[in-house]
């Protein structure tokens, strides 16, 4: 190695070309040849350069070319570096830690806030019989200086529909659907606000016909809430916007769901008891038994036995709705040239829990025997099942619970009941069951039981006291007053006969003294 540094200092007046040559030669002896005819070829080209020179300059005939020869090979090689080491800009692509989208200016002068005094948004019951959930709260707007002027302040809650598989690819229009279900207007005229906290009440009944919030791979239904507030001077507009998460609750019943199975042509029944109602994070217990897996033949004295080899279990869950079409993309009435409303009807179905079982049950090969077995059927929180809901839009949720379950048939003598055949005979016996996933009740009353009266409700009197009994005939009562006395009336005298009274405990002085006391 050190002998090729001194080298490559000794041969500083050689071109690069020659240097590389060398190097290669001392590594690839193969390829001395061809190395030793180009290192020829270029001295001989480099002495017709020298004899030139030498003709029009005697004095520097080595000092002349080279130099010139070098500056070229430097071009080259500044060229060949700079194709080789380009630098790629990409303009529209952001790594971590850039932020893609600028925020939106805020107004240094008030800041917008909500607080929800209402208990969460739950519709208890079906969507025929349920009465809604009520939702209230205050707008804080908070005003940072005197004398902030205010155009308007309003506020609106919509129920935004976004569908996952519009009508149209790419179309926005398709894609969402919003329908206002309140507004409110605040401020409407030109208002100057002092620096505080300005408090607002907002109140709104939903309906119970509307669908609960979702968010599923077919449709994502959400209640939006914007409120804005347009300050006179210049400044960025005051935004607020929330969604209400908006739930449903059916009632559970007391007791368990009991369903029989017969599958011909064997002599088994399933007698299945389960939970019909579940929630999303929990579990379902599902008792099994089996009977009639035991048939005795009395002319062949035997014994035919299924015996249960696996048992698996799967909870699906369905999905439909139909993606409505814009006015853009709707086909017209050739008559009229008015859109028509049209959809497409988008399904999914997808298994959220799933389980498969070769042990765990009893069994009794009696005369009388069975199988018994409990399944729990549990969700994890992991999966995000979507609540059963059906709406007027044509989208609903559904849940079905599918137990299947392997048996083989086995036969035996009866004098010798464990000599066990099998027969080859194999069957699958599969059951299903609706089930409805829900939303836990909570307080478990409705708010129409639970809250007070509406101050629209109550009248600007309180009530009056009517008696159907007419004061003019009832006889009026009233004590005579004796003169001299407190000022009291007594009562008009008894014109009835007088009760027989003892003469030992004469009544009348002693009424008088009492009176006199007093």
């Amino acid at each position: 190695m050190p002998h090729r540094v001194v080298d490559f200092f000794r041969s500083s007046n050689d071109s690069i070309h020659n240097i590389k040559a060398s190097v290669q030669r001392r590594s690839n002896p193969n390829s001395r040849s061809a190395s030793r005819e180009r290192s020829t070829r270029h001295s001989s080209a480099a002495s017709s350069v020298l004899e030139d020179v030498t003709d029009h300059n005697t004095q520097t005939p080595v000092y002349t070319a080279l130099p010139v020869k070098m500056a070229e090979v430097k071009d080259k090689l500044k060229e060949k570096d700079s194709h080789t080491h380009h630098r790629i800009s990409f303009p529209s692509l952001h790594l971590g830690g850039s932020k893609t989208s600028k925020e939106q200016p805020q107004n240094p002068n008030a800041s917008l806030s909500w607080k929800i005094e209402s208990p969460p948004a739950v519709m208890h019951g079906e969507p025929e019989n349920s009465t809604g959930a009520l939702v209230s709260g205050q707008l804080l707007l908070d005003v940072k200086e005197e004398g902030f002027e205010v155009e308007n302040f309003s506020a609106k809650l919509e129920i935004h529909v976004v569908q996952k598989r519009p009508f149209a690819g790419h179309c926005q229009s398709c894609s969402n659907q919003t329908k206002e279900l309140k507004s409110w207007s605040f401020l409407s005229e030109p208002t100057t606000l002092s620096k505080r906290i300005h408090e607002f009440p907002f109140s709104i009944l939903l309906d119970g016909h509307l669908p609960a919030s979702t968010d599923n791979p077919v449709v994502a239904i959400r209640y939006d809430f914007t409120a804005e507030v347009t300050p006179k001077t210049s400044g960025p507009a005051i935004k607020l916007a929330k969604t209400i998460d908006v739930k449903r609750s059916l009632q559970v019943p007391e007791l368990p769901h009991h369903s029989i199975r017969i599958f011909p042509p064997t002599n088994i029944a399933a007698s299945v008891h389960f939970s019909q109602v579940m929630h999303p994070i929990s579990t379902n217990t599902v008792t099994l038994r089996l009977d009639g897996i035991v048939k005795h033949n009395i002319e062949a004295k035997s014994v035919e036995y299924w015996k249960l080899k696996r048992l698996s279990w799967k909870l699906e869950e369905n999905m439909e709705t139909v993606a409505p079409a814009c006015d853009k993309h709707a086909p017209k009435d050739p008559e009229t040239g008015v859109s028509m409303k049209k959809g497409t009807k988008r399904t999914d179905s997808r298994i959220i829990a799933h389980a498969d079982m070769h042990n765990g049950w009893k069994s009794d090969y009696s005369p009388s025997g069975c199988i018994e077995m409990e399944i729990q059927c549990a969700l994890p929180p992991s999966v995000k099942a979507a609540c059963d809901m059906k709406s007027e839009d044509g989208t609903e949720v559904t849940h079905q619970l599918v137990v299947e379950m392997v048996v083989v048939q086995e036969y035996a003598p009866t004098a010798h009941p464990k000599h066990i055949t099998p027969t080859g005979v194999a069957r699958i016996l599969r059951m299903h069951f609706g089930v409805v996933i829900t939303e836990r009740a909570g307080l478990g009353v409705s708010w129409d039981n639970e809250a007070p009266p509406i101050y629209q409700d109550v009248p600007p009197s309180p009530p009056s006291y009517s008696c159907a009994v007419p004061y003019e005939s009832v006889e009026d009562l009233s004590l005579n007053r004796r003169s001299g006395e407190s000022g009291r009336t007594a009562s008009p005298a008894y014109e009835g006969p007088a009760p027989p009274m003892s003469p030992a405990t004469p009544a009348t002085p002693a009424i008088e003294a009492n009176n006199s006391s007093r």
